[in-house]
């Protein structure tokens, strides 16, 4: 007997139109194994209601028939279905508040969730993620906000030549417009009043690395972060090169004791006895790049009360735009104090009075907090999410969720994500109990 599987539409905003699995995949699917796949109709998706069809794959409303769902961003709670197995990023491990209604839902109605965000191999590595899409849409995007806030001070720039991402048909045109960027830079150079222009990427992960991948289409140089203070000795000026410096938890904390050295694991399961340093080095950069994890148990990396100080002298800071590629809200990056959509991406955070100030032009950085930036390239990063997908749908598929967790039958990498388990919090995820109300 075929196991039916559901593709949800994603209705979240207008901006989502991913997709978790593309119409060849599921061609691809249903035709090696005992598996029946529907799809809801969309509008807005990347993929058409058409290429589905012309995939062999039902298009529905209807997807009762299908014990198991997959979607990727959450579920609103009336469509919520009783008994149902949900695939899809539940943002909820961290306690998010904004998902515990959903949690609650869940549970009341016996569902069992597989979050993709905690699918993760033998070494804790991810095996599904859209990160790298996040930096590529990220670092697009931020460039387009530095123009736009040179704009507002008055400052004209070739940073100004980019549009921001969503207004690229594709990732090639998108790379072809920085491309553009940097042939603009090279011949005209850069606003020397800017002085060195240092971009400081917060993290070395998937996001960073996809950041990075569209920043190093510039002409730029690699600088150490201990090293940046160097880049001001002997004048203002600058030569047309981008300065760019990773920084890695190393260069972001020291322990609290001075005697000390810093040990990575020892900070991964102490994190309270380190302390952060990156606020010795945000005044000498022109856009932080925020791409780490992080959670509450780790330190504050740049907080309300230092850039009330960065900003509370007569002097105009260095520091024009952060792009928080990872918007975790009042996270390791304080000013990043809401989301924001492609609509209305950008907003200054006025640290002095403690609240946001619509556009590129006030006092305090320009935040960029686009909460799902990958859906700014829905073909690309649905493609490449799909692929990696595909290879664990039979697994699911063949799982027993009739019987008890241990005896479900998932492999690892799956009975490691799930959340909730016919209504139940899986053992790993019991201390959301707590929260979820």
């Amino acid at each position: 007997m075929n196991i039916k599987i559901g593709v949800r539409r994603e209705d979240i905003n207008k901006w989502e139109r991913r997709v978790p699995l593309i119409p060849s995949h599921v061609r691809e699917l249903a035709e090696g194994g005992p598996l029946e796949f529907r799809v809801q109709p969309s509008g807005i998706r990347v993929f058409s209601d058409d290429d589905y069809r012309v995939a062999g794959v039902p298009v529905e409303e209807d997807l009762s028939p299908c014990p198991i769902i997959l979607a990727l961003k959450e579920i609103p709670l009336e469509l919520v279905e009783r008994g149902k197995t949900y695939l899809f990023f539940s943002h909820t491990a961290k306690g998010q508040s904004q998902n515990m209604p959903m949690l609650r839902r869940m549970m009341d109605l016996g569902c069992t969730i597989i979050d993709y965000e905690k699918m993760v191999d033998e070494k804790g590595r991810r095996v599904l993620y859209f990160g790298n899409y996040a930096g590529h849409a990220g670092m697009i995007d931020t460039l387009w906000t530095l123009g736009r806030r040179l704009e507002a001070e008055g400052a004209a720039s070739p940073f100004s030549l980019l549009e921001p991402t969503h207004r690229y048909l594709s990732l090639v045109e998108a790379k072809e417009a920085v491309g553009k960027l940097a042939w603009a830079i090279s011949r005209h150079g850069l606003p020397r009043a800017l002085g060195p222009v240092v971009f400081g990427f917060f993290g070395y992960g998937h996001v960073s690395q996809g950041a990075q991948e569209i920043f190093d289409l510039l002409p730029s140089e690699t600088v150490r972060p201990a090293d940046i203070p160097r880049l001001f000795e002997g004048g203002e000026g600058n030569d047309g090169r981008l300065f760019k410096a990773v920084f890695r938890e190393e260069d972001m904390v020291r322990p609290l004791d001075p005697n000390k050295p810093f040990e990575l694991q020892d900070f991964y399961e102490n994190p309270e006895g380190y302390r952060p340093v990156t606020e010795e080095l945000v005044p000498y950069l022109t856009a932080l790049v925020n791409g780490i994890y992080w959670t509450p148990r780790f330190p504050k990396y740049v907080t309300k009360a230092f850039l009330k100080s960065l900003y509370g002298g007569n002097a105009r800071p260095r520091l024009k735009v952060v792009g928080d590629i990872t918007c975790d809200i009042n996270g390791s990056i304080e000013c990043t104090v809401r989301p924001t959509d492609s609509d209305d991406p950008v907003y200054v955070y006025d640290p002095i009075e403690d609240r946001t100030v619509p556009g590129f032009a006030g006092r305090g950085p320009a935040v960029l907090a686009v909460y799902n930036l990958p859906a700014e390239l829905p073909l690309e990063s649905s493609t490449y999410f799909s692929g990696r997908l595909k290879e664990h749908v039979p697994a699911v598929a063949a799982a027993r969720f009739d019987r008890p967790f241990a005896a479900s039958g998932l492999p690892d990498v799956l009975r490691r994500a799930v959340i909730l388990y016919r209504g139940e919090l899986a053992p790993d995820y019991a201390y959301l109990a707590k929260l979820v109300g």
